[in-house]
């Protein structure tokens, strides 16, 4: 009971620190002082620019897309529905990818950044901040992550698959700003943004789904 208690504080804590993280970030944007550090990772990221990384990059901003996102929703939903019938689990998933998508909408219509006018290689409309691929790729694989660790005794597989967590969100925020569609506050906002909703949505989980005859 008080390792439960230990664990909703930590998960509340973190979620607060994130969530004021990302207050932060808007307010920097808003009033412009994070000019700077936009316009230095842009620079530094698009610097690298030749036609084999913008392949790589086009790789992954794919990864990171809609579709892909969905198609492996849909398999994750198989695998805790039909294969682990954790059906609990299911839907800690659910409430975590979905809730992060909503949010991004409802933030993008709140702020109306718009894109940014530097080079682009590829073309998209809607808004910028935050990041979409951002969010849906923090939110996917970072729920995916904490599902697995529950079922992997392997302190290696765990080091792997959280190692492969971290690569695919990052490279997946680099990949769109590499492509002049986001400015790097956008994604680190859609980090901060998809973050904070996946802390709410494991301590939400913590506290009724997960034993819901065994609440504090």
């Amino acid at each position: 009971m008080n390792s439960k208690r230990n664990r909703l504080k930590k998960l509340t804590l973190t979620s607060l620190i994130l969530g004021c993280l990302f207050i932060v970030i808007t307010i920097c944007i808003e009033t412009n002082h994070i000019a700077w550090f936009d316009n230095a990772v842009i620079s530094a990221v698009q610097g690298l620019e030749s036609p084999w990384l913008t392949k790589v990059m086009k790789f992954f901003t794919f990864i990171g897309s809609s579709l892909m996102a969905t198609l492996l929703s849909v398999v994750a939903f198989f695998f805790l529905m039909v294969v682990l019938k954790h059906r609990r689990e299911l839907i800690l998933f659910l409430v975590s990818v979905g809730g992060s998508e909503l949010w991004n909408i409802i933030l993008k219509n709140w702020f109306q950044r718009q894109r940014p006018h530097t080079h682009r290689l590829i073309e998209i409309s809607g808004f910028s901040f935050p990041s979409g691929h951002s969010m849906a790729a923090f939110a996917l694989y970072g729920t995916l992550t904490f599902l697995l660790w529950r079922h992997i005794s392997s302190f290696a597989w765990r080091m792997v698959m959280i190692a492969a967590g971290v690569a695919l969100t990052a490279l997946i925020g680099i990949s769109r700003i590499y492509l002049g569609v986001h400015y790097p506050s956008d994604v680190l906002g859609g980090y901060l943004a998809s973050a904070t909703w996946l802390m709410i949505s494991i301590a939400l989980f913590e506290r009724y789904w997960r034993h819901p005859k065994n609440r504090m």
